[in-house]
């Protein structure tokens, strides 16, 4: 057995143990009022319509079904609390933007999202999922927004990285960190995974063990 290299990132396997525990859906609401009461630190995932989110939830886990997919974009409609290894709260957000449900129901998602973006306090960090081949749009301009008013940490995360070239890739995330440069709320490093063949996944596991670390969560 080989020594691991010096430079390996520790919370590589933090992070696959934090994962390869429990994972269970504890609660789900649709209003501010309808929030369970706050007690672990919570991690949320954002991003629009259609960007894998659920499938990014999922490939988290190690399941397939614990968060819902769906190639109809909007089925997400409330937020979606998982307990997670009892450790932390893993909050899958409604998608914002295009959602093939009638409008008043997308503005109610929407409307929920900036609030409890705004107003929770044991909200650690929010995930924004980005899809790689179409970059920042300005309805996630939107969601940055409010993350930089309320002060809540953020991270951009590209999904479906596997669609591009290496080289692409590299141009989409250059791209991205040029656009979030002034953004004092956004954690600086661009996260790309796929869900469908697993790049980037243990890193963003690795990044969310190290914030609970720094969070002093044991």
């Amino acid at each position: 057995m080989t020594e691991p290299a010096p430079d390996t990132d520790p919370f590589l396997e933090t992070g696959r143990k934090l994962f390869a525990g429990p994972a269970d859906f504890i609660w789900a609401a649709n209003s501010l009022k309808g929030l369970p009461p706050m007690s672990k630190v919570e991690i949320a995932f954002a991003g629009r319509s259609n960007v894998g989110k659920s499938s990014l939830v999922n490939a988290l886990t190690g399941r397939n079904t614990l968060a819902r997919t769906s190639h109809t974009p909007g089925r997400t409609q409330q937020l979606n609390f998982f307990n997670i290894n009892d450790r932390f709260h893993l909050v899958d957000m409604p998608g914002y933007g295009y959602a093939a449900v009638e409008k008043d129901k997308v503005q109610a998602w929407t409307q929920l999202i900036h609030d409890y973006l705004r107003g929770r306090a044991s909200l650690a960090r929010v995930y924004v999922l980005i899809d790689a081949r179409h970059g920042i749009k300005p309805v996630d301009e939107g969601v940055l927004e409010t993350l930089g008013t309320a002060a809540v940490s953020y991270q951009i995360v590209l999904t479906k990285a596997d669609e591009l070239k290496p080289g692409e890739l590299d141009k989409r995330i250059a791209e991205t960190q040029q656009k979030i440069a002034k953004r004092a709320a956004a954690f600086p490093e661009i996260l790309a995974t796929s869900s469908r063949s697993g790049f980037g996944i243990p890193e963003l596991r690795a990044g969310i063990a190290r914030l609970l670390s720094e969070r002093g969560v044991e």
